[in-house]
């Protein structure tokens, strides 16, 4: 007998939820629910596709609640609906959510098959589905709690304001105080423990780095730059180059040792100090004695993509010498909202310091001076370059990657682009200073000419740290109107707020796909870039074609490393 009463309150308690359930917020929770686990750039884990979709279900339920009250704040006349028609909706919204749930493997796997990344088995919506319930019940616990806050303050309000006042004010006052407490303490925490993990990790030295014992080496005895303060990205930059003879087997002939100089955050104590530490050891170990030289702006936490270096030190025989200076140890989309212009300081610096000297150098006899960006490090490097300074002296080019969507000179370039050239193909004038490459090389304009600075942008479609657009809430981007990037699936379809949330967590994700997709450059693209950017000499296509096979070997094997 006390099980079945126990079983008729469970049953009681559950008719009560359901009959407390705003049906416009769950029609709207499950349309957004519905599209969320649709194909986007990226193909999303069940975890993480999981936590998009009951974020977006809760975000439609918040909004249908949010109208449902502004509606009656208003005095608008209520219709209700016969129990049986509620019920009914509610069995529809379930019944949807679970049919897109069941699709959404299939979906992601298209993105991924794409991507040449192996197909996620059927199972995994019952996660995404367990995930997504979990997130949105987290979410409404927490609105519950907001709403009791609410009936609170509107309670003490109403004692001496009007009954609309008095709820339009506690609603203000609830947003508020939510905003202040998410800012103030979690997103305080938060980034506390971020930048402790980080600077640990930056600190750390791998067993299997040692000092080097070259005294013309970054980090021996003899250098300028001690080798427990460049940092983990910088030692692991340095140490993981190409030695002469890897050069010389590869390109089967004579060849050069690459000179490779990199200061890290806690060598020097301002980037100022760091950019004259940098350009006082490149001069100590030769490097303005190489035909070719590349400022290098890494990524937030000091990484330096060495497919793109590798590339250009083989294709050039080791005659190429790089400085790079770190700027901070957080990855680029937390240094890019918490600190944006510290990159840009420290690439400014460092470019003004070489630069510098670079004129005062006798022009017949001085290198051939690029810029070398990814992600962060594009954006940076970009606004390093002021091209007023250098009119007169112009450097020779630049070979950026990844440029991150609020890089000012490659939006100017894309907004400019020549009628019907697409947004994440963009041609821009004649093609004389700014070219756009992707997976496959469109650096051979048929008719253009270059001029005597080559500037090349290097992006995939799929690449959402490029893409990404905060106006994608309200807005559909042009690089979603027409024909689509080969590496986009053509049923990626922009819906208001939806597409928003996930090229958002796009981005979280766009550094762990294949080479050649979303945020991780091949070493043959590269490759195309600094040959239409570099002009080397003594390479046919033949050559050329073994040459990305070798650095496609490579790069395979430091991924695997």
């Amino acid at each position: 007998m006390r099980n079945i009463l126990h079983g008729s309150r469970v049953v009681t308690f559950l008719r009560a939820r359901i009959s407390g359930v705003s049906l416009p917020g769950l029609v709207l929770g499950a349309a957004l629910f519905a599209a969320s686990v649709a194909p986007s750039l990226i193909p999303k884990p069940p975890l993480l596709l999981g936590v998009l979709a009951g974020g977006s279900f809760g975000i439609g339920y918040l909004f249908g609640m949010v109208l449902t009250g502004l509606w009656r704040w208003l005095g608008l006349p209520r219709a209700g609906l016969p129990r049986t028609a509620e019920r009914a909706i509610v069995a529809l919204c379930l019944g949807v959510m679970l049919v897109f749930l069941w699709l959404s493997v299939g979906w992601q796997n298209e993105v991924g098959a794409l991507m040449e990344m192996p197909p996620a088995p059927q199972w995994q919506f019952l996660e995404t589905g367990t995930v997504a319930l979990l997130v949105f019940l987290l979410l409404y616990a927490l609105g519950v709690g907001m709403r009791t806050l609410f009936l609170y303050l509107y309670s003490q309000l109403q004692r001496f304001l009007p009954h609309r006042v008095a709820l339009l004010l506690g609603a203000v006052l609830v947003l508020l105080l939510t905003w202040l407490v998410a800012n103030g303490i979690l997103f305080r925490v938060g980034l506390d423990v971020a930048d402790a993990s980080f600077r640990r990790l930056d600190a750390m030295i791998e067993p299997d780095l040692p000092a080097p014992a070259d005294p013309l080496r970054e980090g021996s005895s003899a250098s300028l730059v001690r080798w427990d303060e460049i940092g983990r990205q910088g030692r692991h930059y340095l140490a993981s180059g190409p030695s002469q003879a890897d050069i010389a087997n590869v390109v089967h002939g004579p060849a050069e040792r690459p000179i490779r100089v990199y200061a890290g955050l806690n060598s020097a104590p301002n980037p100022e100090a760091r950019a004259r530490l940098a350009l006082a050891e490149l001069q100590r170990v030769g490097g303005f004695d190489k035909p070719i030289l590349v400022v290098i702006a890494p990524t937030g936490t000091g990484w330096v993509d060495e497919a793109a270096i590798d590339s250009i030190e083989y294709l050039h025989r080791g005659q190429v010498a790089s400085v790079a200076v770190q700027y901070s140890y957080l990855s680029s989309w937390l240094s890019l909202l918490l600190e944006p212009d510290h990159g840009v300081e420290g690439a400014r610096a460092l470019f003004r310091q070489v630069y510098g000297y670079w004129k005062t150098l006798p022009k017949d006899k001085r290198p051939r001076l690029y810029l070398f960006g990814l992600s962060l490090g594009a954006l940076s490097s970009e606004r390093s370059l002021d091209l007023f300074d250098v009119i007169e002296d112009p450097i020779q080019g630049a070979l950026w990657s990844g440029p991150p969507f609020p890089s000012p000179l490659w939006r100017s370039a894309t907004n400019g682009r020549v009628p019907g050239s697409p947004a994440w193909l963009p041609r821009f004038r004649d093609g004389s200073v700014v070219r756009f490459t992707n997976q496959h090389n469109h650096l051979a304009i048929p008719g253009a000419r270059w001029g005597p600075m080559r500037i090349v942008y290097l992006q995939y479609g799929s690449d959402p740290i490029t893409f990404f657009e905060p106006e994608m809430a309200y807005r559909k981007p042009q690089w979603m109107a027409g024909q689509r990037a080969p590496d986009v699936l053509p049923s990626f379809r922009w819906l208001p707020v939806v597409t928003f949330l996930q090229t958002g967590m796009d981005i979280t994700l766009s550094g762990g796909t294949p080479p050649g997709y979303g945020h991780v450059y091949a070493a043959e693209h590269y490759l195309d870039g600094w040959v239409a950017v570099t002009q080397p000499e003594g390479w046919s296509e033949a050559d050329l074609a073994r040459l990305r096979e070798a650095l496609r070997a490579r790069q395979r094997q430091h991924s695997q490393d």
